[in-house]
């Protein structure tokens, strides 16, 4: 199982901008990397967004145009740029690794960072 540590979560105000961080344990270039969020009350993480093998990438329509995922396989990290953010974004964000990740699915064959909680102040 990969090891994966978030870094960069804080602060931010209302439009304002956040880079998270995320690195790997062991080489990812065979996993799928995503994010995912979770809120306090909720029992599951939501993804958020998703890169695969060949960096195509997918977004949760709520963080779409916002929110950039990008990864580096050299440096064994995944990324994710958020820009313009609002309260609503406020959550522990998680970084996943995986032979498939998707949004819905059962996610019991992850791996998973600590988390990193980013906060939006309006």
């Amino acid at each position: 199982e990969v090891l994966l540590v978030e870094s960069g979560g804080g602060s931010v105000q209302a439009g304002g901008s956040l880079r998270l961080s995320c690195t790997a344990s062991t080489p990812i270039d065979d996993l799928e990397m995503g994010w995912f969020r979770q809120t306090p009350g909720k029992e599951r993480r939501e993804a958020v967004a998703i890169i695969d093998k060949d960096d195509d990438t997918m977004y949760d329509q709520s963080v779409k145009g916002r929110f950039t995922v990008s990864r580096d396989n050299v440096k064994k990290a995944a990324y994710l740029d958020i820009v313009r953010a609002r309260p609503e974004d406020t959550a522990v964000y998680y970084c996943a690794a995986g032979k498939t990740l998707c949004f819905g699915c059962h996610q019991s064959t992850y791996s998973w960072g600590q988390g990193t909680q980013v906060t939006v102040s309006s």
